[in-house]
């Protein structure tokens, strides 16, 4: 379980990185492109499409690492009341509903993505398929650390949720302190 946690732990952090870099480089892209069109009077034909582009990926990327480490929000007024076995069930609830909710946007974003194949995006001269692919890697994310989150429960270790006050899981970095518990 423990080689699981640093393996989704690394596809973790490349997945939070990489939505920090997009981020950064869709904000360039629209200043760059602000910056032409109102200061040299042209445009960058580019610069929206691959806004729009970077912005799916960040946003699935960023949405997959923050279900991993319990950063979503939720409604737990009930859940105060509740023995712990009741808890932990609703948890494991939860995440089966989130991660039947990923296998359908993984499915139906590749069905979009190869019927968007043939076709070519303007400003790009890509496939169109490149335009749903945030879709499809945001749910394989999501239905592999759903299914980290309910292997850990059903082992007995703990999973984050927003607002708990223990520490986050384990990453690659945590490795050798993670040895010595």
């Amino acid at each position: 379980m423990e080689r699981l946690a640093l393996a989704t732990g690394l596809l973790a952090r490349a997945g939070l990185w990489l939505s920090g870099i997009g981020l950064v480089l869709m904000t360039a892209f629209v200043f760059a492109q602000v910056f032409y069109r109102y200061v040299l009077g042209t445009s960058l034909f580019w610069a929206e499409p691959a806004s729009v582009m970077l912005m799916g990926w960040f946003i699935f990327l960023g949405a997959a690492v923050g279900i991993r480490e319990g950063y979503h929000l939720s409604f737990d007024v009930l859940l105060y009341v509740l023995p712990e076995k009741a808890r932990l069930a609703l948890f494991t609830v939860s995440d089966l509903v989130i991660c039947g909710f990923a296998v359908g946007m993984t499915k139906y974003g590749w069905e979009l993505a190869m019927k968007t194949a043939g076709n070519t995006m303007p400003g790009l001269g890509i496939s169109g398929a490149f335009n749903f692919l945030p879709i499809v890697g945001g749910g394989i994310l999501l239905v592999l650390f759903c299914l980290e989150r309910i292997l850990r429960r059903a082992v007995g270790l703990p999973t984050s949720r927003f607002g708990d006050d223990h520490e986050p899981l384990p990453t690659a970095q945590d490795a050798p302190a993670t040895k010595e518990r």
